[in-house]
């Protein structure tokens, strides 16, 4: 018994000077110190979306010790990614993988002993509260509208602080919901923008640093709420210019509106969709278009590969089904029911291509 309590013991005190040595540069920072790397180690934390600013995030929050850390993301790794998403390889292309099972595998290899959680899925009203309802905190690395609205209802209904980010040419800004104190999205921001009335990384490019720069002040925020050093937050809508060199933090103060359908009426029309019908939506800057069923399924994608074999080349592994169809289009399905159609702008077009080939 008392080899038995001394090997735990041991155990203890390695784990603890492992711990201490490997964050032993952000302890010694002075805001943070022992009590808030705790802190952040017992932290859980939901990055939404694992593309660019994503994977900046999620590499600093892996490197500074957040304990639990789910990454979602509903894509798979592309060779137009290698050009701004640090964490994907050439290999994960070749290998069809999913960004959050590809992103899992580097960041384990980063910090092995945190949790990582990759969860290939798209962020719906369907699945929304079941995802994220349980975090500490969620961060946007979306570049997706609909979805930003859809986590301040999330945010606000669960009161859980939420940090937007958005990058596009070589400006981006970035902002922290703090529910119940700072003013929400909708408050800045009251309704979606109509389709094509904003650029996007398809109509304006991207520019690889400006994605570092609005990732770190993001994950720089995490920190400090996860640390305990709320009162460090920039309370701005910060936003960059970066190549004109231009910073400009807009103060929040006096923001916060009591008539904001969400914050203020407590009115969560994103999170309340039903989503009964199948969804179309093209992706940024991929000449894709992704099919959402209005219920997930459950499908056998071995079984489904045979099926479909007659439509075209196939590939298979056990996150997708891959086929190659003769017009020059790719069908990618996941075993939710989701697809994406690569090679078309046209919803129409990829709705059709979606019915043809699964018979709904």
């Amino acid at each position: 018994m008392n080899a038995a309590i001394n090997d735990a013991n041991r155990d203890r005190a390695a784990s603890a000077s492992q711990t201490t040595s490997r964050y032993a540069r952000q302890i010694r920072y002075a805001p943070i110190g022992a009590s808030g790397q705790h802190s952040i180690n017992e932290s859980r934390v939901a990055i939404v979306g694992m593309g660019a600013l994503g994977c900046v995030i999620a590499s600093h929050l892996v490197r500074s010790g957040v304990g639990h850390v789910r990454i979602i993301d509903r894509d798979i790794v592309e060779w137009s990614n290698l050009q701004r998403q640090m964490l994907y390889t050439e290999r994960d292309v070749q290998q069809l993988l999913p960004k959050v099972e590809a992103a899992a595998v580097h960041l384990r290899e980063i910090n092995s002993s945190i949790v990582i959680e990759p969860i290939v899925a798209d962020v719906t009203p369907l699945n929304a509260e079941q995802l994220l309802s349980n975090m500490q905190l969620i961060i946007d690395g979306t570049d997706n509208f609909s979805i930003r609205y859809l986590l301040n209802d999330i945010s606000v209904k669960h009161n859980i602080p939420w940090i937007y980010g958005g990058a596009v040419g070589a400006s981006g800004m970035t902002m922290t919901i703090m529910p119940g104190d700072s003013p929400c999205y909708r408050c800045l921001f009251p309704e979606p923008p109509a389709p094509g009335m904003t650029d996007t990384c398809e109509t304006a490019g991207v520019l690889s640093p400006i994605i570092d720069i609005i990732a770190s002040v993001q994950a720089s925020e995490a920190i400090k709420l996860l640390s305990g050093n709320e009162q460090a937050l920039h309370r701005t809508l910060f936003q960059v210019d970066l190549w004109n060199h231009a910073w400009m933090p807009v103060g929040l103060a006096g923001a916060r509106k009591n008539e904001c359908p969400t914050c203020g009426q407590h009115h969560y029309p994103f999170l309340e969709e039903n989503g009964a019908e199948t969804a179309a939506a093209t992706l940024c800057g991929r000449h894709t278009v992704q099919i959402t069923p209005g219920k997930p399924a459950n499908l056998d994608l071995e079984q489904l590969k045979l099926r479909l074999a007659p439509a075209g080349r196939t590939t298979y592994n056990r996150y997708l089904l891959r086929v190659e169809l003769p017009e020059g289009l790719t069908f990618v399905l996941f075993s939710d029911g989701r697809a994406l159609v690569q090679g078309t702008d046209e919803l129409l077009k990829a709705k059709s291509v979606y019915a043809e080939l699964l018979g709904v």
